[in-house]
């Protein structure tokens, strides 16, 4: 492989493995912050462990992807050049805002969420895990923004002096259309992860013989971590259906890949499955849908969507001659299989969530016997019920970043001229395999933290005010906070 694939593929790992933690943080946040404010009004013990328990899960998720996403900013510069020089000072706008204004908001507070038991008053104490939470949401706003450009690109000028893209319109950046559907659409995928693993972990420990008294605080954690994922859940079809029309309108490509779709078609059906390649020959069809992808695309089941064939012939057309694309030979297309695919198990994966959260409000309702689902399908359900979302969440990814091929930023610049030209592949080629083996290294301290303190559970507190009393006592003991 060349310099370019490596590069590829480098920030599909890290950038892949950067975001199974965002979500969880995102939604594991309000969560925590629901739990705090839970035990503020009500001086319920069982919120009060119920706080502390997962607020430990969440910190161990927020540091290992404060880690990881910092590996993110570096390939910028180090593999990216090309790109970062034409985008800078549109890409770097947004990207600053989250670094300066959200990052330290959600540290600060973080901080004093962590060393603030019976330090400071209980309520402004449980306003700083929410203002944690705003701050991740709006580090996903800014981080989304600049997304939204490299599909959509809006609020710049080329200049033809320094062939870069100059910002002219930061305001346009952040209120992309494309950015008004996604960041709605990703904020409720987190929420729906975060329930997913308050849910899985409940679940786990209501299955152990020695749950005894704790299983009420268990069943109520389980439930509360279903309702959020089922309520979340409706939130990221509905988003998702509006992220597709726009979709379709801004990126048709992405849409007719999304289907294997090679000619324009009226009524155009969606397929839940297919056998054989996929390119436009020998694929047969199973459970086809008639009309669905012309919904899907336009909110109309008779709508015409754009095929393959000729959206490429209108790029080639268009862009063959550009200052910043490639010539007549690009091909203007996606790796269909991979879209097709990645569109299917992000959707698919997302419904099994669902069905998940149904199943655990209808065996935790109550009156519900303890005994009345098998202990193996309490088992395999709070396996299976963070990586639904989770693994739909990566593939939701996947799709909106491959089926944007060949582009980087849609109709501006392809990737191939985005890549540094000066770095060579074995120099790649290091730099993956160091980030490679330090992420798995980070991966298995992650494993190893979260299954310790999920296995631990709930700490028994006799006394609710118990890090009041003790931070009274010792007003001058050293702040501090180890596993």
């Amino acid at each position: 492989m060349d310099a370019l694939d490596l590069a590829r593929w480098q920030f599909a790992i890290t950038t892949v493995y950067h975001f199974l933690f965002v979500p969880i943080t995102i939604g594991m946040s309000a969560i925590v912050a629901g739990f705090h404010t839970a035990w503020v009004r009500t001086h319920n013990p069982q919120m009060y462990r119920l706080t502390k328990f997962f607020g430990k899960l969440f910190v161990i998720n927020f540091a290992l992807g404060l880690v990881t996403g910092i590996v993110q900013e570096f390939q910028f510069g180090m593999n990216w050049s090309d790109y970062s020089r034409f985008v800078g000072d549109i890409f770097g706008a947004p990207l600053a805002f989250e670094a300066l204004l959200t990052f330290f908001l959600e540290s600060t507070f973080l901080g004093l969420w962590i060393f603030g038991w019976g330090r400071i008053p209980e309520k402004l104490h449980a306003a700083t895990m929410w203002l944690v939470h705003i701050g991740t949401v709006m580090s996903a706003y800014f981080i989304l923004a600049a997304n939204s450009f490299m599909q959509n690109p809006v609020g710049f000028t080329f200049n033809e002096k320094t062939n870069r893209a100059e910002l002219t319109d930061f305001v346009a950046v952040l209120t992309n259309k494309v950015q008004l559907v996604t960041f709605p659409h990703v904020i409720t995928a987190a929420y729906m992860t975060g329930g997913a693993v308050v849910m899985a972990v409940a679940l786990w420990h209501l299955r152990r013989p020695m749950v005894g008294a704790n299983a009420p605080m268990y069943r109520s954690a389980a439930r509360v971590g279903a309702v959020i994922t089922l309520v979340a859940s409706l939130g990221v079809i509905v988003t998702g259906d509006l992220q597709g029309k726009v979709m379709t309108e801004v990126q048709p490509m992405k849409m007719a890949a999304a289907e294997g779709l090679y000619e324009n078609q009226t009524r155009a059906p969606f397929s839940i499955l297919s056998i054989g390649p996929l390119d436009g020959s020998k694929a047969t069809r199973i459970i086809e849908v008639p009309g669905l992808l012309s919904f899907l695309g336009h909110g109309s089941f008779d709508a015409e969507v754009k095929g393959i064939n000729p959206v490429r012939d209108e790029y080639q057309a268009q862009f063959s001659q550009g200052k910043f694309t490639q010539d007549a030979t690009t091909a203007y297309t996606p790796n269909i299989p991979t879209t097709y695919w990645t569109f299917r198990l992000m959707m698919g994966l997302g419904f099994v969530g669902l069905a998940i959260a149904l199943l655990v409000l209808w065996g935790t309702r109550k009156g519900a016997a303890e005994n009345q689902l098998a202990p193996k399908w309490w088992h395999w359900a709070a396996i299976a019920a963070p990586f639904m979302p989770l693994f739909a969440n990566s593939f939701g990814w996947i799709f909106t970043e491959v089926g944007r091929q060949p582009w980087i930023v849609h109709n501006l610049m392809t990737v191939q001229n985005a890549v540094s030209p000066r770095v060579s592949a074995a120099e790649v080629a290091v730099s993956m395999v160091i980030y490679t083996l330090l992420y798995a290294a980070l991966a298995v301290v992650e494993v190893k933290l979260f299954l310790k303190y999920v296995r631990l559970g709930a700490e028994a507190i006799p006394d609710p005010d118990h890090d009041a009393d003790a931070a009274r006592d010792d007003a001058d003991a050293p702040l501090a906070y180890a596993y």
